[in-house]
């Protein structure tokens, strides 16, 4: 029998943010059982949890979402960071966990006060420009279901990123049509051009961003909080309106248009024109726990 606990992760409100599952112990399972395990939990992503190859980190994981696995993704690795922290801790604490994710070593700091805790991580690698065509306004409006001028703001304009997943980013005018878009007939045509599976949707929101992201290939119709997309969001961001020098603090809030808000803190530190650094922060609550059996396969 395993043991494996939900969470509620980018957010403090259960019911709230993403759900996600952790399972602990996961050395003995091959990577067959840990893809059915996620597709039984149904949930956007599952975290395994195995010993480190290096004993001095905390853990190695394994991310899979119902269709495949992922290097790196940001709801697992800020929930598991949080609940591994708890685990071993009691009252308000301030620790570090360092997670060894296929994409490479992710330390997070993790601290616990007046009964909320929080998780921030440092991007494993930094975001670059990846291959295929983002599409021009009239593509992307087709395929999101809204008008030519919803798409694209100030000098925003839709661009693909990867840091090791990778999104197409289409900025949208207002909030309004971020409420609306919903992917269309031609979703597909456009995520054969640009060569992904996941769109990453944003548009201005007082100090920070709203944002959306869709990834039915993936089996997520839509992903409520997507922590790896806020961190290549900063690459998006600086490539259309560069950042200033030092770092920059972002509200991104998310999921809202699925009744289950979150909230994510982007910071980026640029040095001379370049992102040198990129940070995502967020809590987590644990609303379950339980055990479950590996079936062999």
């Amino acid at each position: 029998m395993l043991e494996f606990h939900t969470l509620d992760v980018f957010t403090s409100t259960p019911y709230c943010g993403n759900p996600l599952a952790v399972v602990l112990g996961a050395d003995g399972l091959s990577e067959r059982q840990m893809q059915a395990i996620t597709r039984e939990f149904n949930l956007s992503e599952t975290i395994f949890v195995q010993k480190p190859n290096d004993p001095a980190h905390t853990a190695k994981v394994r991310i899979f979402c119902p269709a495949v696995e992922l290097p790196f993704a940001g709801h697992p690795t800020v929930g598991c960071a949080i609940l591994l922290a708890e685990l071993a801790n009691k009252g308000d604490f301030a620790v570090e966990i360092t997670l060894e994710e296929k994409a490479g070593l992710v330390p997070v700091q993790v601290a616990r006060k007046d009964g909320i805790t929080t998780a921030e991580f440092i991007a494993p690698v930094l975001p670059q420009i990846a291959g295929g065509t983002p599409p021009n306004a009239t593509e992307a409006a087709t395929a999101l279901g809204l008008e030519v001028k919803d798409i694209g703001f100030g000098a925003h304009r839709s661009g693909h990123w990867q840091g090791g997943p990778d999104f197409l980013f289409i900025p949208v005018a207002s909030r309004a049509a971020l409420r609306q878009a919903t992917p269309s007939g031609s979703w597909l045509d456009m995520t054969a051009k640009a060569k992904t599976q996941s769109v990453y949707l944003y548009c201005a929101d007082g100090a920070g961003y709203a944002a959306r992201m869709f990834a039915p290939e993936h089996g997520m119709p839509e992903d409520p909080a997507t922590g790896s997309a806020s961190a290549i969001l900063a690459a998006q961001l600086h490539a259309s309106a560069p950042l200033p020098e030092g770092s920059s603090v972002l509200a991104l809030k998310q999921g809202e248009d699925m009744g289950r808000s979150s909230e994510i803190t982007l910071t980026a530190v640029v040095t001379k024109g370049k992102i040198r650094e990129i940070r995502i922060k967020g809590a987590a609550t644990r609303f379950n726990h339980g055990q479950i059996t590996a079936l062999p396969l």
